[in-house]
């Protein structure tokens, strides 16, 4: 079935806020055999209602997210019905919730609230527990004398769409969409390689297999390989990949690289110290994302002036002198001292040069030394060179020390 988003708001044109809903609603109905096939974005005003009278002709289902609320700009529920020929009702028990939850709270009452009450007669009420503007269905061709898909209208917050998604809208798809030899997706995680040359391993081989639809994302430092098809089908690519890319794959699920080394060291009740020159504190922000966190990380320790370095991680100013803050004896040096001074299995050092400034012809910008120092005296350090933007840079230099980790637990866990 042919479903498309439309999402509405000026303010998602503006840039002023991301859209959080296709990416909920696909992963919603991906296991009905659903995708989504199109998402489109208008402002609010006249532009819903010559968008819903251009997709209705094509969408078989169509999400409708925004324009509910009660400012003269939410126009939403009055475009539909207009276009399908309803009436607005005043529905008494959205009008009795809206009140309850007005009076619960103690907020004013304006008449401007009421508009939210009204639905398009015919329609089905999804009620909504985190605001007052209720979701909607209303169902193909309700009016028989214009063509229309199903439609479902849903609040524009996410933390109210999501709940009415999940306890209302999923029942109706499941009673309306046919059954269907549905697909699997499955997504591989894969660090330290390229996007192209991910696609130079695997990609012919992984293309000729029929039915398996095969696709990439990449972010920095990163690469997601996604692959759709029947389950038998998944097993013939799924042996291609593992065999290529190895332990270059560090999830077959939505875990970030930080959260694998969380569980990692958590199932090893071991510990992990960082010092952060050019990153200045990423590693530590990622890894204090990660719900659990603090079982692990006893310290992080950001050193970006060779005066830091010296005072807090007893870094030698002969070593500074001698090879400079960026080297591989200094990136040792520091990941030694934050293991020495935070007590820790591990600890993780980076120092490099982020640019645009700074570089030489030995060292030009983008040149970083990531290090690991463990418990058994041994200290491993690679120098990298991530020519890009400062953001850029950081976010690939804390992958690559992050992997560095990894690859070092999953060798010690294997032994």
């Amino acid at each position: 079935m042919h479903a498309i988003v439309l999402n509405t708001g000026t303010e998602l044109l503006l840039g002023d806020v991301q859209d959080a809903h296709l990416a909920f609603i696909a992963r919603q109905i991906f296991p009905l055999g659903l995708r989504i096939e199109e998402r489109r974005t208008v402002s609010d005003g006249v532009a819903i209602r010559e968008t819903l009278a251009e997709i209705f002709p094509r969408a078989e289902i169509l999400f409708v997210t925004g324009g509910l609320g009660p400012t003269t700009d939410d126009i939403t529920r009055e475009a539909a019905a207009e276009l399908l020929g309803l009436k607005l009702i005043r529905d008494p028990e959205v009008m009795s919730a809206i009140l309850e939850r007005f009076a619960t709270r103690g907020i004013q009452f304006t008449a401007r609230v009421e508009r939210q009450a009204f639905v398009p007669a015919g329609a089905e009420v999804l009620p909504n527990r985190s605001g007052t503007a209720p979701g909607l269905y209303l169902r193909a061709n309700l009016n028989p004398h214009f063509r229309s898909p199903h439609l479902f209208l849903l609040p524009g917050p996410p933390r109210e769409l999501q709940p009415i998604f999940e306890r209302s809208v999923m029942p109706i798809l499941h009673s309306i969409v046919p059954p269907s030899n549905s697909l699997e997706c499955r997504i591989y995680r894969i660090t330290g390689i390229g996007e192209s040359l991910v696609e130079e391993a695997i990609g012919e081989r992984i293309s000729a297999i029929s039915g398996v639809e095969l696709g990439y994302c990449s972010r920095p430092g990163d690469v997601d390989v996604r692959i759709i098809g029947k389950s038998n089908m998944l097993e013939q690519a799924d042996k291609i990949i593992r065999a290529t890319l190895g332990d270059s794959i560090y999830s077959m699920s939505e875990a970030t690289l930080e959260e694998v080394i969380v569980e990692l060291l958590t199932k090893r009740r071991e510990t992990l110290s960082l010092a952060e020159s050019c990153t200045g504190g990423l590693l530590a922000n990622r890894i204090t994302n990660v719900p659990g966190a603090s079982r692990v990380l006893l310290g992080g320790y950001v050193v970006y002036s060779n005066q830091a370095k010296m005072d807090a991680l007893d870094v030698d100013l002969k070593l500074i002198e001698r090879y400079g803050a960026v080297s591989e004896p200094v990136g040792r040096a520091l990941a030694e001292g934050a293991r020495m001074r935070a007590r820790s299995t591990y600890a993780l050092s980076t120092t490099g040069i982020a640019g645009p400034g700074g570089g030489s012809s030995e060292k030009p910008v983008g040149t970083v030394y990531v290090a690991l120092a463990s418990p058994e005296n041994e200290i491993i350090a690679k120098k990298l060179f991530f020519p890009s933007d400062r953001e850029t840079f950081k976010e690939l230099a804390a992958q690559a020390a992050f992997d560095l980790l990894r690859k070092k637990l999953m060798s010690r866990s294997s032994q």
